[in-house]
């Protein structure tokens, strides 16, 4: 659902917490976090808080292994971006009746494997047969409440960091169109599939002040989440933001998801961009990605010590913009 449709829906329900709930739907967060000090036999003085979400999508490319890694990947990339750890995985499929047992088992078998690499128990799951393939996971995990990476934690003067390129959007719009072979497609698939374990972990021992990883609402989309959440602007350098080989020349050429077009119409009034940058970069800039890189936000005097934790893990280091005060936009485009 675009951002401006979800926020429409979601306007002035109640998310009937009672006092546990530590990031609930009023924030756009990734996750919802749920306190359990003293619930269930717990010792009172506990710091543990669990983490829920779930997430499933139609195949973003024809391989059926790699779709079910980068479903789960997506899945589980919530509980990473709030600083947790997953714990158990619940699967979702929508399986249309003319599939092919073997491109079934090996959707299931990518999912599955993506979760055993996480460390996440699949436990159990829902199937239907659909007209199109469905396939996700509801993920529970665990985080120590005194570190939740939520979207309220930006400050004036953190910088900020992302830890994946992007481009997939365009992309696996490519491979759709035919545009692009899989060897060439390859790349961005992997990185897809690509756990952001190790960069929770980075920003972990760094005491990030936010999180949230780059998805459907896209990097402007997700940044605007953080800033409405932390009531500042983000401001982003688009030059220095990492993109996926050709990602840019599709872009100029116009292969672009529907979510690019989607995400620009309903962010166009928060989001400033600034003249005479290439409108392909901007376009990238909004375009839906699909199991993206974490976006953080850290004290500018903790900005070495990400990048080296980063690096020990061998994970992208990208600073590309800072948190200034709140002005008349979410984010501006740099």
């Amino acid at each position: 659902m675009p951002i401006g449709q979800l926020a429409h829906v979601l306007r002035g329900l109640d998310g009937q917490g009672d006092g546990r709930m530590i990031v609930g739907p009023e924030s756009f967060d990734d996750a919802g976090v749920v306190e359990l000090r003293g619930v269930e036999g717990l010792p009172a003085d506990t710091n543990l808080a669990l983490v829920q979400t779930v997430d499933y999508f139609p195949p973003v490319v024809d391989d059926p292994y790699f779709y079910g890694a980068i479903a789960a990947a997506n899945s589980l990339s919530d509980v990473y971006a709030m600083g947790g750890r997953p714990f158990t995985a619940l699967n979702l499929a929508g399986i249309p009746p003319d599939f092919s047992p073997e491109w079934t088992a090996e959707i299931f078998r990518g999912g599955f494997e993506k979760c055993r690499e996480a460390g996440a128990m699949v436990v159990g799951g829902h199937t239907i047969q659909s007209a199109e393939a469905l396939f996700g996971f509801a993920i529970t995990g665990f985080v120590d409440r005194r570190a939740v990476s939520a979207n309220s934690g930006a400050r004036v003067g953190d910088v900020l960091y992302l830890t994946k390129r992007l481009g997939t959007g365009a992309l696996t719009t490519a491979g759709k169109q035919a545009k692009i072979a899989w060897k060439d497609l390859l790349p961005a698939a992997q990185q897809m599939a690509e756990l952001n374990d190790r960069g929770a972990l980075a920003m972990n021992a760094a005491r990030a002040h936010a999180a949230t990883d780059i998805t459907g609402f896209g990097l402007a989309g997700h940044a605007r989440n953080v800033a409405r959440g932390s009531k500042v602007t983000l401001a982003i350098e688009l030059a220095s933001v990492p993109l996926l080989e050709r990602a840019l020349d599709f872009a100029r050429a116009g292969v672009m998801s529907g979510g690019s077009k989607k995400n620009r119409a309903a962010l166009e009034d928060v989001v400033s961009i600034r003249s005479g940058i290439d409108p392909a970069l901007v376009a990238l800039g909004f375009e839906a990605e699909t199991s993206g890189g974490l976006l953080i936000t850290i004290p500018a005097a903790r900005a070495q010590q990400l990048e080296a934790e980063l690096r020990a893990r061998d994970v992208l280091v990208a600073r590309i913009g800072e948190v200034r005060p709140s002005g008349a936009v979410l984010v501006a485009f740099e």
